[in-house]
């Protein structure tokens, strides 16, 4: 997840999915300075990270954030808050900890 989040152009694909919901790659490339191919591959590098879904509306390849990718995500993060949160108990009670 984080190798697919490295790169500033899939970081904003993946907002503007968060922002406007289910939507078809056209929609998503109007907004960005890359052809719509090249968000094509973004979404598909995305989705294999787990961060968005893909589901067919006829024709159209509809992209909506994926919940449980972003929890993963998020959980991991919230390792790092509660290791600091825990370093910085045992410091401020004079325990050190290491």
């Amino acid at each position: 997840m984080l190798d697919a989040l490295g790169d500033a152009t899939r970081r904003r694909v993946l907002e503007l999915v968060r922002e406007s919901g289910p939507a078809p790659v056209g929609v998503i490339a109007k907004s960005l300075p890359v052809s719509r191919p090249a968000v094509s591959q973004h979404l598909r590098v995305l989705e294999g990270a787990g961060l968005v879904t893909c589901t067919k509306d006829g024709t159209r390849h509809l992209y909506a954030v994926q919940p449980d990718g972003l929890a993963v995500l998020r959980l991991w993060l919230e390792g790092f808050w509660d290791d600091a949160l825990l370093r910085f108990t045992r410091a401020a009670e004079g325990s050190g900890g290491e």
